[in-house]
């Protein structure tokens, strides 16, 4: 495999426990306290905000500091906040009440933090849908969580459109950025609500809606990618939602501890403020969770771009001295591999971070290499964990790069067997089940499905993984997606790895071609750097010399776009099954 860059000598100055201790001790940032959530014990952060309503009370306290930047528009966040406050007072004159559910449907445009936070300081749910959604999959969304109010910019609403009198729970559609006439009675004008970005300075002070909300309460729905049937909808509370400030926070400071560094000023008001370009949907929990919620914290400055465009996003790291960035690993590749990288001062970033996706050992190097300075930085969560679960970046990253870091201290991990047989021990590979306070509670209004994925608290993940001896996860891959080749078992990821060695490799993924005798077969799809060359032989026998001959693709079609993805970086590969049809492997 290729090698990744080498370690400093004397790293690390202290093991990972012995951070994690030093950094939850009594007293400490990151303090741990028991709690009886649902009737079971759970490890929480005794100084996360317990909820949203307390989030936001705390992004107001850096009210002069710019916090959202799209295109031409800027909002500090006393300004977001005015913002915030004028629509939650709307929602509740429209009859918006503890529990109801306000959907939230556009793309990453500085209105989305303001539903947002306006509808959790109401008490009520916040239901984000996935932008990409067609109308009847939004028609779904609206119907399924029986949304009281849509929020949406002028794309979805003209998806929605023909669906709105299907929808008998919904009461009010508000859109934003909407230039043509209004026809719908059920539609108005978000602008007439809380005026343009630029001017909501300008908006009256009002109190804040007057509403008892525990940590325990509902807070969001996210609905779950839906690979195998309709999507479900994943309701957490408000402390689990809460929970990746801490989760996001502390993998940082480990990495700092554990290369021998001074740890920062606990206090963000009295450090320099960080800037993150958010190039992953706000409507998936890795952008909502890890992104939005730590940015709020800290006082960070949130830059949108409206698609990923890696020179346009060049531009912005420059102009807007981005600190962080990051989505999935194809990302990072375009950044390092686009030929206008030299015409642009990166030098501001510090952190290039990705999950969702393998990456090889290579591109740990080279981030390190090209970003000088820079932290690379991977990590493992999914929607019923409220994103990230694990995480470690910097050189912990770097001495394990095909690991995606160790539980967060408030969260457990073990392998079970495919029918929950365990935990079994270090280094061999099960299904993956977590346990913490950023698991969500269940399903909406799917008491079977809850059933079945959650057991005595202990999330069932659906991942095949292994744990090494000191805690580290290793992604395996999906139970549903893992290949069988006459009775041999083939994980996907390993091969993809494999592929993401080759130097010409910029994406890969893997999948299983039907095959009248072996069931199926392995085949490959990739995506080449810019400038590079291979062959499908060449491929192969790159494979062919580090795995297996059954696990070598019988066949590799090229791209030249990148891989297909859903909303929160997962290679769509249902998608790419259907470029060898008619092809069946015979031989």
């Amino acid at each position: 495999m290729t090698e990744a860059a080498p370690l400093p000598a004397g790293w690390p100055v202290m093991t990972k426990d012995e951070a994690h201790a030093r950094l939850t001790a009594p007293g400490a940032r990151f303090e741990m306290v028991d709690q009886v959530i649902n009737g079971r014990t759970v490890r929480t952060w005794k100084n996360a905000p317990p909820t949203f309503r307390d989030l936001f009370l705390i992004s107001q306290t850096y009210p002069d500091r710019e916090f959202l930047v799209y295109e031409d528009d800027r909002a500090t966040f006393a300004a977001f906040g005015r913002a915030v406050i004028t629509l939650a007072n709307d929602l509740v004159a429209r009859g918006v009440r503890k529990g109801d559910r306000v959907a939230l449907v556009m793309r990453n445009l500085p209105e989305w933090p303001v539903v947002y936070f306006a509808t959790l300081i109401t008490g009520a749910i916040i239901t984000p849908l996935n932008a990409w959604w067609t109308g009847p999959e939004l028609h779904y969304g609206l119907a399924d969580s029986a949304a009281k109010i849509a929020i949406v910019d002028s794309e979805r609403l003209e998806r929605i459109s023909e669906h709105l009198d299907l929808c008998p729970d919904l009461q009010t559609v508000l859109v934003a950025r909407h230039d043509e006439e209004i026809a719908h009675p059920k539609v108005e004008r978000l602008e007439s609500v809380i005026g343009l970005v630029n001017d909501w300075g300008k908006l009256p002070e009002q109190p804040l809606p007057v509403v008892d909300i525990a940590p325990e309460d509902p807070a969001t729905i996210f609905y779950t990618s839906g690979t195998t049937g309709k999507p479900k909808g994943a309701m957490a509370s408000h402390r689990a939602g809460c929970s990746n400030i801490g989760a996001t926070g502390i993998s940082n400071m480990r990495a700092i501890l554990m290369a021998g560094d001074p740890l920062p000023n606990p206090d963000p008001h009295l450090e320099p403020q960080k800037c993150s370009l958010l190039v992953v949907p706000l409507f998936h929990v890795t952008g909502c969770f890890a992104g939005l919620g730590p940015m709020a914290a800290s006082g960070a400055k949130l830059v949108l771009i409206r698609k990923w465009d890696p020179e346009q996003a060049m531009q912005l790291i420059e102009r807007e001295k981005v600190g962080q960035t990051g989505g999935v690993p194809t990302i990072a590749w375009q950044l390092i591999e686009h030929p206008a990288r030299s015409k642009y001062d990166l030098s501001s970033l510090e952190t290039v971070s990705y999950g969702g996706a393998p990456s090889a050992p290579e591109l740990v190097r080279k981030i390190t290499e090209t970003f000088k300075g820079s932290k690379p930085g991977n990590g493992w969560g999914m929607t019923e964990t409220c994103a990230t679960f694990t995480a470690h970046l910097g050189w912990e990253y770097v001495a394990r790069p095909d690991s995606c870091g160790p539980a967060v201290p408030v969260g457990d991990m073990k392998i079970m067997t495919i029918d929950g047989q365990g935990p079994l021990p270090a280094g061999e590979v099960g299904e993956l089940w977590v346990y913490g306070p950023n698991v969500v509670t269940g399903y909406w209004n799917k008491p079977e499905a809850t059933a079945q994925t959650f057991v005595d608290g202990w999330l069932k993940t659906g991942d095949l993984a292994r744990l090494d001896e000191d805690g580290y996860c290793y992604m395996i891959d999906r139970a549903k997606d893992m290949l069988i080749r006459g009775g041999e078992n083939i994980y996907c990821i390993e091969v993809e790895n494999v592929l993401y060695d080759h130097p010409a490799i910029m994406d890969a993924a893997l999948v299983g071609i039907p095959h009248r005798t072996l069931g199926e077969e392995p085949a490959a799809v990739v995506t080449l750097k810019p400038g590079a060359t291979a062959t499908e032989r060449e491929l192969r026998a790159f494979v062919a010399e580090r795995l297996a001959a059954f696990k070598v693709p019988v066949k590799v079609l090229f791209r030249t776009e990148t891989l297909p993805r859903n909303a929160n970086g997962k290679i769509m590969k249902n998608e790419l099954k259907k470029m060898f049809a008619p092809e069946a492997a015979d031989t």
